[in-house]
């Protein structure tokens, strides 16, 4: 359907259409109606002379007039004139109009019958010229001539009418050439004075309804992928909703996004994100229905409303063709990309009757999806609601606690094996509930990370362990846990410096452990980063080690200060699988062939602690040496870890603690 504006400016163009033919047609009609006066004006004009010419001529025109016969020498003026100039013919008539002489291209006779002329009779009562126009019937005539009755006077009174029978065809062609040349320059001119305003003025208007149309549809579509954005969604879903209830049918509303989106961002460029959003999108389209509603809500996040939905298990059978199809390999330019989604499926109207109900309720369900290990659908329940809450309310805390410093820093012990000499410190953040409970690490952490709050977290930990750590004696250390996320933020290089000018702790005691994680994709920035870190004096130290997929190329591409063996391998020394207990061993002699110290997590029984002490473990960490404590019991334990090495001579018994150690 033509839109308002097009309708009302399709009816401007027809109206400046009609305009300027109006002005086209006054033109020609002008030219029309001068020429015709200007061809009367040149006949009456021709006339009077010819008129004029006779009487000067003709002695005897008033006897003429009268019926006589003309003299020979009338005749022979006669016989000259006619064969001369544009009057082919003339008749003399008497004062009461009646014909005495005709003179045309082949005789000139007096009439035999005199004949009456209305038109001569009223030339000579209104003693003006009287002209009229004739088009040529017969090819013997020109084909446009005039008659023109014209009064002879005779002194001061009218004696004879002459009737003179002017060609006009010539005088008529050139006439109209000269005036159709005068019109076309004249239309030319008002085409260019009045038609160029006018086009630029239909262009300007045709421009601006274009700008205004694609103005419209951006406020309703997305301009990369040509869906609709939220705002036209929500309006468009609850209309949907409305009719659904109305027919009695629900809404299954299909949340769609795209798995690690990111890393093709980081892999192929922005332009190779852009490709995927717009297959997926039209991927989407595609597998809908027309009736079905699809948008892009914001990044990589798409939205599908089925209608017409009959029970739960009609939208989930649609939620897996929807992946199904979405998930197939692209292609861009020379790469092939497979893209996972996670699908959350609201139905309406159990799981909401409003739009931002069943959006949410759909949202909780992707986020299930996404925690579930992504690449999967879920179908939402009240139980996500639930753990909605919970979520959000951690997000409180942890923003709480980042904006007004309300984590705190414990520290657990490291100890040298061989002289159960206390080396350093492992700084742990903890964070409190609402109700004192404390939140285990591995749960708000990764929220942290997700709420881009990581990084200042991270500058609070590491403030929190140069400072402690510049009261201990010299040179007991601290180690201070680096999440990808911090790199992946930037400035970390720029944080533990400030930190050690901040506290006056000497570069050498802080240790940074980092995770495989972090080299994984051998992304050089990170390498970078690590390189300022080692050139500020600090120890790097692979965190976890054995459970990533690429540990010993780790340890010859970057030159670490010690290694960490991760605590599910501790775990299982002991067990049934003796092959956990040949990894440690290995991991232990190799780290000592590269020079590079091991600390041993989670040591917590005797027998664990006789196994490391036989394959000779460098350093131990655990809770059979100690758990995190608070900074001032970590001062007290390098009191008392200083009075113990200074009170005993010589190395415990293998296999046997101090009690005051023992936590």
């Amino acid at each position: 359907m033509r839109s308002t504006a097009d309708i009302t400016l399709r009816r401007w163009a027809l109206a400046l259409v009609a305009l300027f033919g109006l002005l086209v047609g006054g033109t020609w009609t002008t030219v029309k109606v001068t020429t015709s006066y200007l061809l009367e004006q040149d006949a009456a004009n021709e006339a009077r002379d010819w008129a004029e010419f006779l009487a000067a001529n003709v002695a005897d025109l008033e006897q003429i007039a009268d019926g006589e016969q003309p003299v020979a020498a009338s005749m022979r003026f006669f016989e000259i004139a006619r064969k001369s100039g544009q009057v082919f013919r003339y008749v003399i008539f008497n004062r009461d109009g009646y014909s005495q002489l005709v003179s045309d291209r082949t005789t000139i006779a007096p009439v035999d019958l005199s004949e009456f002329s209305p038109q001569a009779a009223q030339a000579i009562r209104t003693e003006n010229p009287l002209v009229a126009f004739r088009k040529a019937e017969s090819p013997d005539l020109p084909a446009y001539f005039a008659e023109a009755y014209v009064p002879v006077r005779v002194g001061n009174r009218p004696v004879a009418v002459v009737a003179a029978y002017v060609a006009q065809t010539d005088a008529r062609s050139l006439f109209y050439r000269a005036f159709v040349a005068a019109a076309a320059a004249l239309c030319g001119l008002t085409a260019l004075s009045f038609g160029v305003p006018a086009i630029a003025w239909l262009r300007q208007t045709r421009e601006k309804q274009r700008a205004d149309r694609r103005i419209r549809y951006l406020a309703h579509h997305d301009s990369l992928t040509g869906l609709m954005n939220r705002a036209h969604f929500i309006e468009r879903l609850e209309c949907a909703l409305e009719q659904g209830a109305a027919d009695g049918r629900g809404i299954a509303l299909h949340f769609v996004d795209i798995d690690r989106f990111k890393s093709v961002n980081d892999t192929l460029g922005h332009d190779g994100g852009d490709a995927v959003l717009k297959t997926l999108a039209a991927r989407l389209r595609a597998a809908s229905r027309a009736d079905d509603l699809v948008a892009r809500l914001g990044g990589d996040e798409f939205v599908v409303a089925q209608t017409g939905v009959l029970d739960q298990e009609q939208a989930e059978a649609f939620a897996r063709r929807l992946r199904s199809v979405v998930i197939a390999p692209m292609r861009f330019h020379e790469h092939e990309i497979v893209a996972t989604v996670s699908i959350g499926t609201a139905v309406s109207p159990m799981h909401g009757n409003a739009s931002e109900r069943l959006l949410k309720s759909a949202d909780l369900a992707v986020y299930d999806a996404k925690s579930s290990g992504r690449n999967c659908i879920r179908t939402f329940s009240p139980e996500m609601d639930v753990a909605m809450q919970a979520r959000l309310a951690l997000e409180r805390t942890i923003r709480e606690a980042t904006e007004h410093d309300k984590f705190s820093v414990c520290y657990q012990p490291i100890f040298e094996l061989r002289d159960r000499r206390l080396a350093s410190f492992e700084a742990l953040l903890r964070l409190r509930d609402a109700y004192g409970a404390d939140i285990p690490p591995a749960v708000f952490i990764p929220v942290a990370e997700e709420m881009h709050l990581i990084g200042r977290i991270g500058v609070f930990v590491l403030r929190e362990a140069c400072r402690a750590a510049a009261a201990w004696p010299a040179p007991m250390k601290v180690a201070v846990n680096l999440s990808p996320a911090q790199f992946e933020a930037g400035g970390v290089s720029e944080a533990v410096a400030a930190a050690l000018r901040e506290s006056g702790l000497a570069p050498g005691r802080l240790e940074l452990e980092i995770t495989e994680a972090l080299l994984f994709a051998n992304d050089q920035r990170n390498m970078s980063e690590l390189l300022r870190l080692k050139a500020l004096g600090v120890a790097v130290v692979m965190d976890d080690f054995g459970t990533g997929y690429s540990s010993l190329g780790n340890l010859w591409m970057f030159p670490f200060d010690k290694i960490k063996i991760d605590r599910s391998f501790t775990q299982g020394l002991g067990g049934r699988d003796p092959k956990v207990e040949t990894v440690v061993k290995t991991i232990i002699a190799l780290g000592r062939e590269l020079g590079m110290p091991v600390t041993v997590e989670g040591v917590e029984t005797a027998d664990q602690l006789r196994f490391l002490e036989s394959v000779e473990a460098q350093q131990v960490q655990g809770f059979l040496f100690g758990r995190p404590m608070p900074p001032a019991d970590a001062a007290l334990a390098i009191l008392d870890d200083l009075r113990r090495q200074g009170d005993r001579p010589d190395r415990p018994e293998p296999g046997r603690l101090p009690l005051q150690l023992v936590t």
